[in-house]
């Protein structure tokens, strides 16, 4: 496996409100997280630092050799507990009521591939040279594009398409989108809003493509989006499924 993973402020934020991650344990199994931090005083910063530190902590102390079952398990009880430690620092720190956080992750091992995903960071793999989508964006838009009152071309510029219908901080309980994903694939991405908001899936696709080393298309990527506008925090993580190299 090769990995690598890239944070940008963007061109028009003042702070990244972003946090991520990939990260092994000792069993060489690997996870990969994305957090888009969401309040003001740079509270969303907070929300997914609590979130992504939780996270790699947890995973390099807990999950070993776990199967699909109590893997899918450690996801809930993960995301159960962040969203309880998000709660608890905002009664503590009222200047960050408010404040919350997105969540996409990726757990590999060698016998299966799961993603979770709360809010609207994306999960994508790359399967037989083409990107495909695995996660559901949790946005007021999407919701209405699955009722049949709005087309995807009218949710592309609908002026609430950034609202979200969970994320962690802002819903008690939370409920966490678990995806079993299929072993045969090259290559994961997550990033944040800030990266798909700019860039269409078929540019996203055509960069991951160029016969370029991991952290020239993952700086690439961010080129591009900050190019356009930037006008989002953009994070990446990127990781390929091949035999040669060392992540």
């Amino acid at each position: 496996m090769k990995a690598y993973y890239l944070t940008d402020a963007g061109k028009v934020r003042e702070h990244n409100e972003d946090s991520l991650i990939i990260t092994k344990n000792n069993d060489n199994e690997v996870l990969m997280a994305v957090s888009d931090g969401m309040g003001g005083h740079s509270a969303g910063e907070v929300a997914s630092s609590i979130t992504i530190n939780y996270l790699g902590k947890h995973f390099k102390e807990t999950f070993m050799n776990m199967d699909k079952k109590d893997a899918v398990d450690w996801i809930r009880n993960s995301v159960d507990e962040i969203n309880t430690l998000i709660f608890q620092h905002e009664k503590t720190h009222p200047e960050s009521k408010g404040m919350g956080a997105t969540l996409v992750l990726a757990i590999i091992t060698k016998d299966y591939i799961l993603f979770g995903n709360i809010g609207d960071s994306s999960g994508y793999v790359m399967k037989d040279e083409k990107l495909h989508k695995v996660t559901y964006d949790h946005t007021l838009v999407n919701l209405l594009v699955s009722a049949g009152e709005l087309t995807k071309e009218e949710a592309k510029e609908h002026p609430k398409k950034n609202v979200l219908m969970k994320a962690l901080g802002a819903n008690d309980p939370i409920e966490i989108d678990i995806f079993d994903c299929d072993m045969d694939i090259t290559a994961i991405l997550l990033c944040s809003d800030g990266l798909t908001n700019m860039l269409e899936k078929d540019i996203i696709e055509e960069i991951l493509l160029e016969n370029k080393n991991i952290e020239e298309k993952v700086a690439k990527l961010i080129c591009e989006a900050n190019n356009i506008g930037g006008t989002d925090n953009i994070s990446v993580c990127y990781l390929t499924l091949n035999e040669e190299g060392e992540e």
